[in-house]
């Protein structure tokens, strides 16, 4: 071991230095990554991979170099003079009470609730009629450091009954624990080893709920290819619950997932092979032994059940229809030779919801929301004014539910709720965050750049206003590009102390995208995925050229498919940003489909085995196979955690390690390896804080400022 890591000694001063001159950089010496020779052959071309044992979690090598690598990191980070004042501001910022909109489950409201640094929303509950507070489940609990979190909560159809599922450590494997609603006592043996799946509960007997089998070898990377719908019965041990769906090679499924009508009539069943495209059941749950009824056997479009009225089935597709639209059939014959349009594709991309015994129809109109109700009868009802310009979310109730709250956010106003009565169209304010942050003091625009091809981008720059376009702006370019995900306008307490420091945040609508619909997202997929790092790439190019910032003051983030699209960016045109911060990202091309679940990914993205043309076309742009030797490349901060088994911490360890071997110059290139976290969902909010702390430090520190650039702004909270 002593032979495999030269453990390093971090020197050097921080010296003054004037932010429009090269400053004295941090004295780096990496650990000795060890090179192994390992061949990996495809359609008869030999790819070397050296690296390769760093995917082994398990081993005592990895660790010691993931520990290595660390001090190395917080050896750098600590020594940013700034770091500290960061992240008392960033705590000052967060704490503030954090609310959601309420929910009824039988005789009371429920509500998550965040007094401000609480590592996790802590559930609540007041009876009707009463405005008496009191916890019903506080994650806070769960463990002493926070990294046990609430990952889902699922009442029965009569509220009497809840079951919770946990991550620990931010793993994807979950338990599922079940508690009588009205005494909180846990009244059931907790149910282990439960991935990707929701809790439907059927009446008040038992629910629905999906996992794989645990996988031989390491449960945080091995494959996990066949998903099961499985069925719990109250009072049974786990061994006993029924497989419903899966468990053959005729149902051989990535992912599976089931969900009960609110009547308690129907069991809807979506079966699907990859992230796009799904198969779609029925059953009726009021017939003994009723066998599954097939609404779509094909997976050429993504098909789901938003509602019911008796036997009338409502779904929401864009089967024949790219920006989606609501159709109606009867359970009898649902195939799509029998749905009659409810609601119409338009120009614009449909997300709907129901409650109070109507539809609510969310339209992007250029990553903008907008919202129709609608009545049963598909008749427009009316256009509902909402608070401004930016995101909404929402509009979900019961169908008895008499009134029903939606939230409100964009990039400069913090999320609030409302109350909406959906009878008279009427909105009213229901709560408002008091945070030490005025939104008035900045401003969104949204402008339309050129791609490579020709494709007209939108993009929404943030900045406080009377902003100087001078070129020496610090700017973070954040975006995405994939999966069908939408990037809508909406707060982050982290970025409101970068606003604060004078930066700019930019964030494109890339092709890969949801925002324009399937064709948007198809032209960001597979053979066409250059088109989304040259979406991104013309966005760095438009922030230079009008002078927004300069490559001296930009810096590119993305998570997960947006660290894919940070690590192929500053590979592809390294001298266009100053500082790179991949997060959790995809970053071997080659082998990331034989990790955890990630086959499923391959609709996006393809895979090196599909054929020597896809082979070559994900080689020519994976990260890890175009790290050039005797190559400028920006300052770079890889983040990541050891229990991400979603992307699993292979890909950025793999990276780091071409990239120290290869970097020229002295921009520094650092791997931040959080211990007992995951891919981020139900991170303490204590690690959010210190993560964004040392990435606004790292950045600005490698834009060449030796304090923060707005020193005013570091103010003491006041209440």
């Amino acid at each position: 071991m002593k032979q495999l890591i030269a453990f390093v000694v971090v020197a050097g001063i921080l010296n003054s230095c004037d932010t429009t001159e090269p400053k004295k950089k941090l004295a780096l010496k990496y650990p000795a990554t060890k090179k192994v020779d390992t061949i990996n052959s495809y359609f008869g071309t030999e790819v070397k991979d050296p690296y390769r044992w760093l995917e082994d979690d398990r081993s005592d090598e990895t660790a010691a170099w993931v520990k290595a690598e660390n001090e190395v990191t917080f050896g750098y980070l600590e020594r940013i003079p700034f770091r500290e004042q960061l992240k008392k501001r960033l705590e000052q910022l967060w704490n503030y009470e954090k609310l959601s909109a309420p929910f009824k489950e039988g005789d009371y409201m429920y509500y998550y609730k965040n007094d401000g640094l609480q590592n996790q929303y802590v559930v609540y509950r007041k009876k009707t009629g009463d405005n008496k507070e009191e916890v019903f489940l506080d994650p806070n609990t769960f463990s002493t450091d926070g990294t046990t979190s609430l990952s889902g909560l699922s009442f029965s159809k009569s509220g009497k009954l809840a079951a919770y599922s946990i991550s620990e450590g931010g793993s994807d494997w979950r338990k599922i624990i079940v508690k009588n609603a009205e005494t909180k006592e846990i009244i059931e043996d907790t149910l282990a080893d439960v991935k990707f799946s929701g809790i439907s509960w059927k009446a008040d007997e038992g629910f629905y709920y999906s996992s794989y089998d645990k996988p031989k070898g390491s449960e945080l990377s091995a494959k996990t290819d066949q998903h099961k719908l499985y069925y719990h019965k109250l009072g049974t041990p786990q061994k006993d619950d029924k497989l419903i769906f899966g468990g053959t090679e005729e149902q051989k499924h990535r992912y599976v997932g089931g969900n009960v009508t609110e009547d308690n009539r129907y069991l809807i069943i979506s079966a699907s092979i990859s992230t796009s495209g799904n198969k779609l059941y029925l059953k009726d749950l009021t017939k003994e032994n009723a066998s599954l009824i097939p609404i779509i056997e094909t997976t050429e479009s993504d098909t789901y059940v938003i509602e019911n009225k008796g036997s009338t089935l409502f779904l929401l597709t864009d089967l024949d229809a790219p920006n989606k639209k609501i159709v109606t059939v009867d359970a009898s014959a649902p195939t799509p030779e029998n749905w009659k349009d409810f609601v119409p594709e338009t120009e614009y991309v449909l997300n709907p919801n129901t409650g109070s015994g109507y539809f609510f129809a969310e339209y992007m109109v250029d990553a903008v929301s907008q919202v129709k109700q609608y009545n049963y009868k598909g008749e427009l009802v009316r256009d509902i004014e909402l608070p401004g310009l930016g995101s909404i979310g929402g509009f979900g109730a019961k169908k008895k539910d008499k009134e029903l709250y939606y939230s409100f956010t964009n990039y400069n106003t913090p999320g609030s709720i409302y109350k909406f009565n959906p009878e008279t169209g009427e909105s009213e304010a229901y709560w408002k965050p008091k945070i030490d942050f005025n939104g008035n003091d900045y401003e969104s625009e949204q402008v339309f750049y050129t791609s490579k091809d020709g494709t007209k981008i939108p993009m929404i720059i943030t900045y406080k206003k009377g902003i100087e376009l001078n070129g020496k702006n610090p700017t973070i370019l954040y975006g995405y590009g994939g999966f069908n995900i939408s990037l809508t306008p909406s707060f982050s307490t982290a970025m409101a102390v970068w606003l604060e420091q004078g930066g700019i945040y930019a964030v494109p609508n890339l092709r890969g995208g949801g925002e324009y619909g399937k064709k948007w997202h198809d032209a960001g997929t597979k053979l066409h995925k250059q088109n989304v790092f040259d979406d991104f790439i013309a966005a760095g190019e438009y922030l230079i050229d009008q002078h927004y910032t300069s490559s001296e003051y930009l810096a590119i983030r993305g998570g997960s498919n947006g660290g894919l699209l940070v690590g192929a960016t500053m590979t592809q045109r390294p001298d266009l940003m100053k500082v790179a911060l991949p997060a959790v990202g995809v970053l071997d091309m080659l082998r990331y489909h034989t990790f955890t679940a990630g086959a499923g990914w391959a609709y996006d993205y393809g895979t090196a085995e599909d054929s020597k043309e896809m082979f070559n076309y994900l080689k020519g742009y994976s990260p890890v196979h175009n790290v050039k030797k005797d190559t400028r490349y920006p300052a770079t901060l890889i983040t990541t955690g050891d229990h991400d088994d979603r992307v699993v911490p292979a890909h950025s360890f793999k990276f780091a390690a071409e990239l120290q071997e290869k970097q020229q110059g002295k921009n520094p290139v650092l791997i931040r390896i959080e211990t007992n976290a995951g891919h981020g969902a139900g991170t303490p909010v204590s690690k959010t804080i210190d993560q964004y702390a040392d990435i606004f430090g790292f950045t600005l520190f490698n834009m060449g400022y030796k304090e923060l650039p707005n020193q005013a702004a570091l103010k003491e909270f006041k209440n």
